[in-house]
C-alpha cells in the first residue's frame, strides 16, 4: 500500500535524484583521477601531493551516502528482512511501508547525532584544517538524504518505478 503522491512532489523527487546521480558520478570522477595522480605522482616521480589521501577519504564518504541514496530510491539496497522470510508471499508488501518508515526514522537519529558531531568537529578543529570540517558536512547530510528517501518511498514508492510504469 502507497499514498498518492503529489505531482509536485514527483517533480521535487525526480530533481533531487537527478542531482544526486550527477554529484555522485562528478565525485567518483574525481576520486577516480586524484587517486589515479597520487599513483602516478608516487611512483614515477617518488613524490607526494598534498591534501590528496585527506580529500579522496572523504570523496569515498560523498559516493557511498549518495550511492545509497540511490540505492534505497531504486529499491535495490541491501535488505535484512528476517520478519519477510516468515512470511507468506501475499503478506510481504505489508511489511514494506512500516520497515522503510522504521528505517527513516533511524537515519533522522544519525542525522542529528552526525549533527553533533560535526559541529563538535567544527569548533575544536584547527583554523587551517577547517576544510575538511566542511568536507565532513557529508555525514550529516547523507544520513539526511538516506532518512528523506526511505520515508518517501515508504509512503509513496520508488519514483524511478513509477516513471518507467
Amino acid at each position: 500500500m502507497t499514498l498518492r503522491e503529489p505531482e509536485w512532489l514527483k517533480h521535487a523527487r525526480q530533481g533531487l535524484i537527478r542531482l544526486e546521480t550527477y554529484i555522485a558520478g562528478t565525485c567518483l570522477l574525481m576520486l577516480l583521477a586524484l587517486v589515479s595522480s597520487q599513483v602516478i605522482a608516487r611512483n614515477f616521480f617518488s613524490a607526494s601531493i598534498p591534501h590528496i589521501d585527506i580529500l579522496s577519504r572523504y570523496l569515498v564518504l560523498y559516493v557511498t551516502f549518495l550511492g545509497a541514496a540511490l540505492a534505497v530510491e531504486s529499491q535495490s539496497h541491501i535488505r535484512i528482512d528476517a520478519l519477510a522470510a516468515m512470511l507468506t508471499e501475499q503478506r510481504r508488501p505489508l511489511l514494506r511501508m512500516p520497515l522503510y518508515l522504521l528505517a527513516g526514522c533511524m537515519c533522522t537519529l544519525f542525522t542529528w547525532a552526525a549533527i553533533r558531531f560535526w559541529y563538535d568537529d567544527w569548533q575544536y578543529v584547527a583554523p587551517q584544517d577547517r576544510w575538511t570540517s566542511v568536507l565532513a558536512l557529508i555525514i550529516p547530510i547523507g544520513f539526511s538524504l538516506l532518512a528523506l528517501q526511505f520515508i518517501l518511498v515508504g509512503l509513496f514508492g520508488s519514483a524511478t518505478a513509477q516513471k518507467k510504469s
